[in-house]
C-alpha cells in the first residue's frame, strides 16, 4: 500500500462539510491508497454518511468507529493502528483537497528521496474549488537535505500537518503517538517528527483548502481550549527532553513554548473567554517562568512577538490583577473609540 490518509471525524455531516471532504479523497489521481475514517463518536449522522461511503467505495474507505470519544489525536491515533502505506497522511475532516493533491506530494517524495512533503493551502469560506487566500506553509529555504539551521527554522515555522505526508518510518519507528483528550495535538509532536527526517520537500503550490467557519477549532476560544493548547505545549517539551533535542535547539524550543502556551494561550484568553479568572491567569504566568525563567531575553522573542503584547506580557509577569484591570480599560476605551468613528 503507497499511501493511508487518516480522517478523523467528529459532528461534520452539517453543510455537506464531510462530503466535501469525502469526495476530494475517494477522487484522488492515484490508486494505491486507503482512506481510513475514525469517528469519534458523533453525536450527528457522521457515521452515518462514514458507513455510506464505506459501502460504495470498499476498495478505498474503511471505518473506524471509537468506543468513546478522544478527541482528534485519540482519533488519529486509532487510524494509525490500522494503517498499511507506506506513507502517511492526514486531513481535517471539514477541509478538502485537488484531485492531484497526494499525487503531486508522492511523486515529489519518490522523486527526491524525501521523508517528508508538504505544499501550501488556502483559506475559503465557502465550498468549492476556487483558490481563496492563499497561506505559504512553508518556504523553500526549509527544503532539501536538512542541516541544523534548516531544523531551527522548521521548529520555529513548521507548518500544518494536514498538508504534509509523512514515510512510515518517521511515526511508527518510535513508540510516542498522538497526546489524546486534547486539541492542539499537532503542535505537541510536529517538531519530533520533523526531526526524525532527513530531507523535506514543499510544493509551492496550494492544493489544501482550509474550511473557515465557527465552529473549528481555532475559531472557538473557551478555558478548556487554552488549557488544551497549553498541555500541548508541555508536551512539546517533554518530547524534546525524550528525544534529546532540547539543548540544541534550546532557543527555538523556548519561543515555540512561549508563543504556543504563554503568548497565544494569553490573549486569546483575554479576547475570547467572556469570564476572566485571577487564578487562571496567575498559574498561566507562573508556570510559563518556571519553565523558561528567560524567556523574555529569547531573540526570538524580541523579533517574533508585537511590541505591545511585550509591554503587556511585562505588566502580567508582575501583577496578575493590575494586568487583568488595564486590560479591561485598555479595550472598553478601544471599543469606545470604534463606536465613535462609526
Amino acid at each position: 500500500m503507497k499511501l493511508s490518509v487518516i480522517v478523523p471525524v467528529y459532528n461534520m455531516a452539517a453543510q455537506g462539510k464531510l462530503a466535501w471532504c469525502l469526495d476530494s479523497l475517494v477522487n484522488q489521481t492515484i490508486s494505491d491508497y486507503e482512506i481510513i475514517a475514525v469517528d469519534d463518536c458523533s453525536t450527528d449522522d457522521s457515521l452515518e454518511i462514514l458507513r455510506n461511503y464505506e459501502q460504495k467505495y470498499p476498495d478505498k474507505v474503511r471505518v473506524i468507529a471509537s468506543p468513546v470519544n478522544k478527541k482528534q489525536g485519540g482519533a488519529k491515533n486509532l487510524g494509525l493502528e490500522e494503517a498499511k502505506g507506506d506513507w502517511i497522511g492526514f486531513i481535517d475532516s471539514d477541509d478538502w483537497v485537488t484531485p492531484d493533491f497526494y499525487e503531486k506530494l508522492l511523486t515529489r517524495g519518490e522523486e527526491t528521496g524525501a521523508d517528508i512533503v508538504g505544499c501550501d493551502y488556502h483559506l475559503t469560506h465557502e465550498h468549492s474549488m476556487e483558490i481563496g487566500q492563499v497561506v505559504h506553509n512553508n518556504t523553500q529555504s526549509q527544503a532539501g537535505i536538512l542541516t541544523k539551521e534548516k531544523y531551527r527554522s522548521l521548529i520555529l515555522d513548521s507548518g500544518s500537518l494536514v498538508v504534509k505526508i509523512y514515510r512510515r518510518h518517521i511515526i511508527f519507528d518510535f513508540p510516542n503517538r498522538f497526546p489524546e483528550q486534547i486539541f492542539y495535538e499537532d503542535n505537541a509532536i510536529s517538531n519530533s517528527w520533523m526531526l526524525r527526517a532527513k530531507h523535506f520537500e514543499y510544493l509551492e503550490e496550494p492544493l489544501y483548502y482550509y474550511y473557515q467557519h465557527d465552529t473549528s477549532t481555532v475559531h472557538t476560544i473557551t478555558k478548556k481550549r487554552c488549557e488544551d493548547r497549553m498541555e500541548a505545549a508541555r508536551v512539546m517539551v517533554r518530547e524534546a527532553e525524550q528525544f534529546g533535542y532540547l539543548d540544541e535547539y534550546y532557543p527555538e524550543i523556548e519561543s515555540s513554548f512561549t508563543t504556543l502556551f504563554y503568548v497565544n494561550t494569553l490573549f486569546s484568553y483575554m479576547v475570547g473567554v467572556k469570564k476572566k479568572e485571577y487564578s487562571f491567569l496567575k498559574t498561566l504566568g507562573r508556570e510559563m517562568q518556571e519553565t523558561f525563567p528567560r524567556f523574555m531575553e529569547n531573540p526570538y522573542y524580541q523579533e517574533r512577538v508585537h511590541e505591545e503584547e511585550r509591554r503587556l506580557i511585562k505588566m502580567h509577569m508582575k501583577s496578575t490583577l493590575y494586568f487583568m484591570l488595564y486590560y479591561k480599560v485598555l479595550w472598553a476605551y478601544r471599543n469606545f473609540r470604534k463606536r465613535l468613528q462609526r
